[in-house]
């Protein structure tokens, strides 16, 4: 495999909002990052991922962008971006952005022009479609729930929006749509973003026939998810894409792709494929039912862990994917992956042990270094997030009562990961001085950067140790380049595996059970999550016994 330079490299995703306040607004800025840059080198991050901060009326927190060139002035201004940008640089790491172009905002001023003028030039940087026996053009249901088309004022026309309807889908189809989103990433590229996160990719190409498929829902709408699986040509716009901007700068870009088909991840992330990388959504399958967020299934740590090692398998030879236990877009993976037995310290190191020392590229979303955790919120209206206060509704339709609604919401909401950092145990967790815009989580005052920089044995100093190992001169190839090889596969309680490279070999063992383990004894422990008493007392000759919770990483 051709070496590239972010092959080793750990990643940290900013959600801005929620990040640092530096002004006391309470919603965090660029003079909030730049102050925690020090924090981030001292974790041991080489790459900086910034969720959107271009202009924005922030319906979909910032995912629904009105101007690319701009940046919202809540977060500051483009030249204290660039001194982000500087300042990132100066400490020998990388700043990425979030790419969002499948949809803008119904502001962006193209889409403003379009509704001036549905038959004009700037309709056809869009999907404007004639409607059909007095409805919409087709029965898609879009991610936030609803007809994924809307109404054009005073036209018999439609545009169609996979997401909020205050998010018009941009028309790939349009040579001039292409060309006026190429030159806008390149213009990010020449100011010196290392890459790119790039946002729900897989739903820019549209069959533009735009038929209409079985209802799954009581609704009499699919998922507009099952048009997006029935075309093909994607790649050819992936392809001109890269071509014409990440392959110019060696851009690191890493995908949102769903919906990929099976035999397309080596044009996805192989040597030449469209992407540096791809996020391993391996464990969605866990996050929604049939219906909606509350007929998702338990997850049990066989079926994670199988589903792990299947996506290890397949990417085995082929590339990288991303590894995540959590992002903007999902819970916590404390509380979704953890026992409740296990969610302590101990669980949170065991955890984050196991994904990070993956093959792949680790990310690290912000709080997951100290143990964020689920907020629980009092009521629906304490809620910010759209997606949720849909899939509320859909519980609610579905017969659950509003405090069962709740709960699916407690365990399922973006909003989760989206409640301000938690930095000290002053007042709003230290991250800001005024109102914060979201509910801050009461545990702070016991989960904080602040208290856990002070102890030795905490889950803050635990991570430091654990990217530091994977950095390590001497085991770093291992851990980059070796294969992942399941072990203990038929265990209900081990989470293990061996990375192994040539004759090398390091493995990995976690105990996610409620009761001891006796697994076989190697030689040198490279990182546990116990003290070396506490690991002399367990070995017995060949064997030992891994407590729950407990971790090992050793030759």
């Amino acid at each position: 495999m051709q070496y590239k330079w972010w092959h080793d490299k750990v990643v940290y995703q900013i959600y801005p909002k929620s990040f640092m306040d530096s002004n006391g607004d309470g919603i965090g800025d660029f003079r909030g990052i730049i102050g925690k840059l020090d924090y981030l080198k001292e974790l041991g991050i080489d790459i900086i991922w910034l969720s959107p901060v271009y202009q924005s009326p922030f319906v979909d927190q910032g995912y629904d962008i009105s101007d690319y060139y701009r940046i919202a002035e809540e977060f500051g201004t483009m030249e204290e971006f660039d001194e982000l940008l500087w300042e990132v640089k100066k400490r020998g790491m990388y700043l990425i952005m979030d790419l969002v172009v499948n949809h803008c905002s119904d502001q962006h001023e193209f889409f403003q022009r379009a509704l001036e003028d549905p038959d004009g030039e700037y309709a056809d940087y869009f999907y404007f479609v004639k409607g059909k026996d007095g409805g919409a053009p087709s029965n898609y249901r879009s991610y936030f729930g609803g007809s994924a088309w809307e109404k054009i004022p005073g036209s018999d026309k439609y545009y169609l929006h996979f997401f909020a309807k205050e998010q018009p889908d941009w028309n790939w189809e349009n040579e001039k749509t292409r060309r006026y989103i190429y030159d806008m990433i390149n213009w990010w590229l020449d100011k010196g973003v290392a890459g790119f996160r790039v946002d729900a990719i897989i739903n820019i190409k549209k069959d533009t026939r735009f038929p209409s498929y079985e209802p799954d829902g009581a609704d009499g709408l699919v998922h507009c998810t099952k048009m997006v699986e029935s075309v093909d040509g994607v790649g050819e716009f992936l392809e001109e894409m890269k071509r014409e901007t990440f392959a110019r700068k060696d851009a690191f870009t890493v995908g949102e792709v769903f919906n990929m088909k099976e035999d397309e991840l080596r044009e996805f992330i192989g040597e030449d494929g469209h992407f540096s990388s791809m996020f391993d959504f391996c464990a969605e399958e866990f996050c929604t039912g049939e219906h909606g967020w509350y007929d998702a299934r338990e997850i049990t740590l066989p079926a994670w862990k199988q589903a792990v090692f299947r996506s290890q398998m397949e990417t085995e030879g082929i590339g990288f994917k991303s590894n995540i236990i959590e992002n903007h877009d999902e819970p916590r993976g404390f509380s979704r992956f953890l026992p409740k037995h296990l969610q302590n310290d101990n669980g949170a190191k065991a955890l984050g042990t196991v994904n990070i020392l993956l093959k792949g590229i680790p990310f690290i979303y912000q709080g997951q270094e100290i143990g964020m955790r689920n907020c629980p919120m009092e009521s629906i209206e304490e809620y910010d997030d759209i997606s949720t206060k849909d899939q509320y509704q859909v519980a609610l339709d579905a017969g659950l009562t509003e405090e069962q609604a709740l709960w699916v919401c407690r365990e399922h909401s973006r909003d989760n990961a989206r409640t301000p950092m938690q930095w000290s145990a002053q007042a709003n967790a230290g991250f800001t001085t005024g109102t914060p815009w979201l509910k801050i989580h009461p545990d702070y005052i016991h989960i904080n950067v602040e208290k856990q920089e002070k102890e030795d044995d905490s889950i803050l100093h635990y991570y430091q140790k654990l990217i530091a190992l994977r950095k390590h001169p001497a085991w770093k190839e291992i851990f980059v380049y070796g294969k992942t090889v399941p072990v203990y596969e038929d265990s209900d309680c081990l989470f293990a595996y061996e990375r192994v490279l040539g004759n090398e070999s390091i493995q990995v063992v976690a105990n996610f059970g409620s009761r001891e383990a006796q697994i076989e004894r190697k030689s040198e422990i490279l990182l546990s999550n116990l003290s070396k008493v506490q690991q002399e007392e367990q070995s017995r000759g060949s064997s030992m016994a891994l407590l729950p919770g407990q971790v090992l990483v050793w030759k």
